[in-house]
């Protein structure tokens, strides 16, 4: 898009479209391309559209196609620096896409971004406020439909776990379900919520019950889960093979745990990310003072 974003240049239909076209191909490429090797082309492609937005012209219609693609970018953009562990640029990007969203009247996608936000403050943050930003994100995404509420909602509900608030995270839990088996084909979803499904939504009500003290109600949610995802999704995997061997050593299942740990490595090697290494490392020492 480089010598498309000439200063005054008339940005029309063929161009958007193009801009759409390769947010979609680079979301998607978000499963099977580490953090480390992606980032850079997010970054590239978010400055553009960026510069696109400030120094074009073009008409009302285009303008906010334009502004939401920016601002699918920058949570893209955002994903994807957490990823690899640079979060001060996560947070700076998933704001500058708030901005973009707000100017695009498109305030599903700013709870998107602020849900986001507030997932990486859930692991990595104060989960107070975390919890408080999910819920205002669900809040401010009044017309969200069912699948994208399911998402905004689980947001919540990590965050009511990582609290310790149990109520909250069971209740908030059975609204995702609730809100997931109201899709239907004739409401068409954004296109950025394709990949959460039946395993995600279960992956991350095991993770829910981790967190809760209920490892035993979590392996078999995150076993049946996994077993769906292709071994391409490596990072996924890995991810979630490092909650199963967590939800057996915390039932005492120490074979089991390090098994899974070990397979958990293999995927991890697969598709590096900071997210993974951090799992690993915390499920490790947790297997270690389990078999002490």
């Amino acid at each position: 898009m480089v010598e498309q974003t000439r200063s005054g240049r008339r940005v029309g239909t063929t161009l958007s479209d193009a801009l759409d076209a390769r947010v979609v191909e680079l979301r998607h490429l978000d499963d099977v391309v580490g953090s480390q090797d992606l980032l850079p082309a997010v970054r590239k492609e978010l400055a553009e559209a960026e510069a696109l937005v400030r120094n074009s012209s073009y008409p009302d219609i285009i303008g906010s196609r334009l502004l939401t693609a920016t601002g699918e970018l920058a949570q893209l953009a955002g994903w994807v620096a957490s990823d690899a562990g640079l979060h001060a640029e996560a947070q700076r990007v998933y704001l500058s896409g708030v901005s973009a969203a707000e100017a695009a009247n498109d305030f599903v996608l700013g709870g998107q971004l602020f849900s986001s936000l507030s997932y990486q403050m859930a692991n990595v943050g104060n989960a107070e406020d975390a919890l408080l930003l999910a819920r205002t994100a669900t809040h401010g995404a009044r017309d969200a439909t069912p699948v994208v509420r399911a998402l905004l909602l689980e947001r919540v509900a990590w965050a009511s776990a990582r609290v310790g608030d149990r109520e909250a995270t069971r209740r908030t839990l059975d609204e995702v379900d609730d809100a997931y088996e109201r899709r239907t084909d004739g409401l068409p979803e954004p296109e950025w919520v394709y990949w959460l499904n039946r395993a995600e939504i279960d992956v991350m009500a095991g993770r829910c019950m981790i967190e809760l003290g209920a490892p035993d109600k979590a392996e078999p949610l995150l076993s049946a889960a996994i077993a769906t995802y292709p071994v391409e999704q490596a990072r996924e995997v890995a991810l979630y093979l490092t909650w199963l061997a967590e939800a057996y050593a915390r039932s005492g299942q120490m074979d089991a745990a390090g098994a899974t740990l070990s397979d958990a490595r293999g995927f991890a090697a697969a598709m590096p990310s900071a997210r993974t290494s951090l799992r690993l490392s915390t499920v490790a020492t947790l297997i270690g003072d389990y078999s002490e």
